[in-house]
């Protein structure tokens, strides 16, 4: 198996565990896995309201799930954070890299005048400077 594969078993296995092992509940357990993953990455501001449109979809009660919510949705999503910290750093440098208060994007030689062009970029990207922000000059 992969690494990725490797990190997504990981992610899910409270979920597997509860699973009971059958075959229907593995994919059930995945495809939540799967759920709380994509709203993950899902703004913070625009999170809640795709957690409450699941609420359509599946047939509980209010009580029922705002249970699943507290007890499923959102460890899993606090389970991304810690276990994938690098991701949302980098999302979030992303965000705050495209605009700032003004909302004007900053020249990338301006942020790093002194960055060589095969250099890593600083911008925590993992590509070179010339192929991320200093393409961009």
């Amino acid at each position: 198996m992969g690494a990725i594969a490797e990190a997504i078993v990981a992610y899910a296995k409270p979920l597997l565990d509860e699973s009971g092992g059958t075959k229907e509940g593995i994919n059930r357990a995945m495809a939540l896995a799967q759920v709380c993953w994509n709203l993950t990455l899902f703004p913070e501001d625009q999170r809640d309201a795709a957690i409450d449109k699941m609420k359509s979809s599946l047939s509980m009660t209010d009580e029922e799930f705002a249970d699943f919510r507290e007890h499923v949705v959102l460890p899993m999503i606090r389970r991304h954070w810690e276990m994938f910290p690098a991701m949302h750093e980098r999302s979030m440098q992303r965000s705050t890299r495209t605009s700032n208060a003004a909302g004007v994007v900053p020249s990338p030689a301006n942020r790093y005048p002194r960055t060589g062009r095969n250099a890593p970029c600083p911008c925590g990207s993992g590509r070179k400077y010339k192929r991320c922000c200093g393409a961009h000059q």
